[in-house]
């Protein structure tokens, strides 16, 4: 007994370092995915509800106004929350012969925040859209 209260103990010493769930981690998450290159509003279409009423699971659709053909096309779109630990939601990578450029999932959303959707095009040109979401109920705990 004496053994685990002692390591119990050394476990509150540590320094724990949690997640940083601030706008500028987004930005950052932003920069180290995309690098310094210009990011256009545009093109891209974030439906997400304005009030979101539990946070465990908000639907979201992003569609890009893209013609989808071997010369112009989405190879990926990425979502970032400014609120959630990890600012990086998802990342879905695409192709010419997916049809459409349309995703539709469910996300969890840590509490009221700006969700940012970008699309990379094929040509690197990178396009967005974003929205704010107010979350009554929490989902990222």
């Amino acid at each position: 007994m004496l053994q685990a209260t002692a390591a119990g103990m050394a476990l509150s010493l540590i320094p724990w370092r949690f997640a940083q769930a601030t706008p500028e981690a987004m930005a950052q998450a932003v920069r180290e995915t995309f690098g310094v290159r210009p990011i256009r509003e545009g093109r891209v279409l974030l439906e997400l509800p304005k009030l979101a009423e539990n946070g465990n699971v908000v639907p979201v659709t992003v569609s890009v106004d893209s013609p989808t053909t071997e010369s112009d096309h989405v190879v990926a779109i990425h979502l970032f929350s400014e609120r959630n630990p990890l600012p990086n939601i998802v990342a879905v990578f695409l192709g010419p012969h997916n049809g459409r450029a349309r995703v539709a999932t469910r996300i969890r959303l840590a509490e009221t925040q700006k969700v940012l959707a970008v699309a990379r095009m094929n040509d690197d040109s990178l396009w967005s859209a974003s929205v704010e979401v107010v979350t009554t109920i929490t989902g990222c705990g």
